[in-house]
């Protein structure tokens, strides 16, 4: 697997976007992009890329929530390249909704899909038990200190996190957390059950 994060634009307020491609770009791996940030702005760097001989430079997106940060640029990524669009919600220009649990093929590899709702209903998370790597979107999973309020249902996403076994996340906005993530997630868990928890 093969991880791309391109260069924000420094005057529109953005997420990250990752292009994942297999090792060696063959022609049954699946050119992905994870997010598409809120404009155009990935469309100059990614036609840069080497992404395969008789490939198309992005075959499939994968959404990880709906906020227009991370959704905004999909038109125009539609309007070049074409690709299938996967969301939990069916926002504009999705093609197919994910589902808890499936299996989607990405880059060389396969990633279990999660639903990991808290900020928004529709967030999901993709996890690659082969590679132990997580894209986590927006789902916050390094909570430094009690207090607010969280729900049983996000007090539940973390605790389908510390069961895989994830050694790097790329997140939707932070740089890429390598090593000791399962500590931070343990103190993530221990922070939030010490806070309030809404039924």
């Amino acid at each position: 697997m093969n991880v791309t994060l391109f260069k924000k634009d420094p005057n529109t307020y953005t997420c990250n976007v990752y292009l994942i491609r297999g090792d060696w770009n063959a022609i049954s791996d699946v050119n992905t992009l994870v997010d598409v940030g809120t404009n155009g702005f990935i469309i100059d760097e990614l036609n840069t890329i080497s992404t395969g001989v008789g490939k198309r430079r992005v075959e499939q997106i994968i959404l990880t929530h709906e906020h227009f940060d991370h959704t905004g640029g999909l038109k125009h990524i539609i309007e070049l390249y074409n690709p299938k669009v996967y969301a939990f919600s069916k926002i504009k220009g999705v093609d197919y909704l994910l589902k808890d649990g499936m299996q989607l093929k990405i880059g060389d590899s396969y990633a279990e899909v999660l639903h990991t709702p808290g900020h928004s209903h529709d967030s999901a998370c993709f996890y690659f038990p082969k590679e132990k790597v997580l894209f986590s979107g927006d789902t916050a999973i390094n909570i430094k200190s009690p207090g607010g309020s969280y729900t049983q249902e996000y007090v539940q996403v973390i605790e389908k996190l510390i069961d895989r076994n994830i050694e790097i996340v790329y997140s939707g906005h932070d740089d890429p957390l390598i090593g000791n993530v399962k500590t931070v997630l343990s103190n993530t868990y221990q922070n939030i059950i010490s806070s309030k928890i809404i039924k």
